[in-house]
This record gives structure tokens, C-alpha cells and sequence, in this order.
């Protein structure tokens, strides 16, 4: 198993580093709406044909509805091609690699693999983020 999930992350790294395109942007933060009044953002760069992304989809749901109007959460699945470009623009490795940015749209947080959703709760209440009800 661990050897498979190796050679998993090694072939995630050869994706992404076969594509010589450039991106087109460099930046890191995200255009905010305007409606939007979350405090943090959080990003979640995967694919739904990886186990591990796929492990982060209840963690993700439970974030946005625990911490609803404060954190607002957005997935993007970075083997298609139209959001492939997403895993060039945030310059991530592997893949899940999460992505908090703060009201600004400035990175304050970057982790890569599975992440358990105590910790993130730990990371936003430290943050001075406060569970709904």
C-alpha cells in the first residue's frame, strides 16, 4: 500500500512537471466576490480521482458549514484541463495541497497531503475563527 501510494505521488510529480507551459499569472490570491465576508480562504488543490483528495471532501463540507460566513472554501481539481492551470499559479508538488489565504487574499497557511480536520479547526480557532453553535 505505501509503496503504491509512493509511486502515486511520483507520478502526480511527473504530471506536473511534463507540462512546459508557463502560467500566466503568478500570483497567489484568489479575486474575492463581493459579497464575500469571509475572514479566510481556503483552497483545496486535488483531482476526485485522488483517494486522498477524495479523504478531504467531508473534511472540506464540515469546514464550510461549521465555520459558514467565515471561511469560505473553493476545490479545485487540477487534472482537468481547464483548472490544471490552478497547480501551476499556486506552484503546488503534490497533490491534495491545501491553501489558506487571509481577507486580502495573502497566503498564511500551505499544506500538503491529507489534513485531518481537528488541525484545521485548531489552525482557523487560532485565527480567531469561532464554530457555528
Amino acid at each position: 500500500m505505501k509503496r503504491n501510494y509512493l509511486v502515486f505521488l511520483f507520478m502526480v510529480g511527473l504530471f506536473l512537471s511534463c507540462n512546459t507551459e508557463k502560467p500566466k499569472t503568478q500570483t497567489r490570491a484568489i479575486p474575492r466576490t463581493a459579497t464575500s465576508s469571509a475572514k479566510i480562504t481556503f483552497i483545496e488543490l486535488g483531482s476526485n480521482g485522488c483517494i486522498p483528495c477524495r479523504k478531504m471532501q467531508p473534511v472540506m463540507r464540515a469546514i464550510e458549514e461549521k465555520y459558514a460566513g467565515q471561511v469560505e472554501v473553493v476545490f479545485y481539481d487540477v487534472w482537468t484541463k481547464k483548472q490544471r492551470h490552478f497547480a501551476y499559479d499556486y506552484g503546488i508538488r503534490i497533490i491534495p495541497t491545501q491553501i489558506f489565504l487571509d481577507a486580502n487574499g495573502q497566503e498564511i497557511l500551505r499544506h500538503e497531503g491529507f489534513f485531518p480536520q481537528e488541525e484545521i479547526e485548531r489552525f482557523l480557532q487560532n485565527r480567531g475563527l469561532k464554530p457555528k453553535g
